[in-house]
């Protein structure tokens, strides 16, 4: 007997939303690890709320919500709530019933820049990488260390005089000598213009920089500055004195760390640079680059490109969407924790 097409719309429903998720989706394995973490968190979230007034939307479900935008590639917060309203599995991940209201995208963006105001970035980031060291996943002795480009959230149109000079208000800017001592963007005044190499066009940017451990390619530190050639060298310091100084400790670099400042910067905590050696000029000799251990550290320091490629084509970062250093370096670091989520979840299957 053939059935109905049409039928009428069942008032209740009898199954659960915990019960629609599949035992095995990987989503569920997230879900662990971010619980986890935000446990941690409780007693930061009970020092941002006050205890009187009209209840917000729960930090724990923002945050929840801005890895479902990050690992779904979700690009705007109106699609995001579009998506939390249909989706089952946003709600469930989220923490929101069947039933539930989704906010309205510009009150979850004002919930979200409070939250983003304070060191939650840090904390869920380190309560994350926390939980790898006790699984054994991260190494404490051996990094690599690299930089990337970030395309600010300005045009170059916006790229005018400090002065205020620019009598066709940047519309027509061709045969113009423009840079940075003497121009700044009015949309994003930390970002810088840069270009990546010869023959390649100038383009407001930051500079995103990871350091990663060589075990599973996890990433350990994060840092978002002004983009320059000098800041690489600066960061990865920077990142590596974060670090607690073991004997033995190594990191890995590109040609473009094969420099005095980095290496003798690295020497000085106590770290062996192993990088790669520039021909007719190296800093280092070899003494350094004879040994096994340098050639581990240059096949593995390669792996950080698949953190950035993740970050960049995944996780939204290849054009940022948040202006100001300070919330790009919030946003930037909180990917990489989405990325150490999800990193993290494979090796344990």
């Amino acid at each position: 007997m053939r059935g109905e097409t049409y039928k009428q719309d069942e008032l209740f429903s009898y199954v659960s939303l915990e019960s629609r998720i599949p035992v095995a989706h990987p989503i569920r394995k997230v879900r662990k690890i971010v619980d986890i973490a935000l446990v941690e968190l409780d007693a930061t979230f009970d020092e941002m709320y006050s205890m009187t007034g009209r209840p917000s939307i729960p930090p724990e479900q923002l945050i929840r919500a801005l890895l479902l935008q990050i690992l779904f590639t979700i690009r705007s917060e109106r699609q995001l709530m579009e998506r939390l309203d249909y989706d089952l599995m946003f709600r469930w991940f989220v923490g929101l019933g069947m039933d539930d209201k989704v906010w309205h995208p510009t009150v979850f963006t004002k919930n979200r820049d409070r939250v983003m105001t304070g060191n939650v970035d840090e904390l869920f980031f380190d309560a994350i990488k926390k939980q790898a060291y006790a699984k054994k996943l991260m190494s404490r002795d051996h990094f690599s260390v690299d930089g990337t480009l970030l395309e600010a959230c300005a045009s170059m149109k916006s790229f005018k005089p400090k002065d205020g000079s620019d009598e066709d208000d940047g519309q027509n800017y061709h045969g113009q000598k423009r840079s940075n001592d003497t121009h700044e963007s009015s949309t994003d005044k930390d970002a810088r213009l840069f270009r990546k190499g010869k023959g390649k066009e100038s383009r407001l940017c930051h500079m995103g920089h990871l350091l990663t451990e060589n075990r599973n390619g996890l990433i350990v530190d994060t840092e978002v500055t002004p983009a320059g050639t000098s800041q690489e060298w600066d960061a990865g310091t920077s990142m590596l004195a974060r670090q607690s100084t073991r004997p033995g400790m190594t990191v890995g670099a590109d040609k473009g760390y094969d420099t005095g400042d980095f290496v003798e910067g690295c020497r000085g905590l106590k770290v062996t640079p192993h990088v790669a050696a520039k021909k007719g000029g190296s800093t280092i000799d070899g003494r350094t680059t004879s040994t096994e251990g340098y050639r581990i550290s240059q096949v593995k320091r390669k792996r950080i490109e698949e953190c950035f490629g993740w970050m960049k084509d995944i996780g939204l970062m290849r054009k940022v969407r948040h202006v100001g250093q300070e919330k790009i370096s919030w946003i930037f670091r909180f990917t990489a924790a989405a990325y150490n989520i999800t990193r993290m979840k494979t090796i344990m299957a």
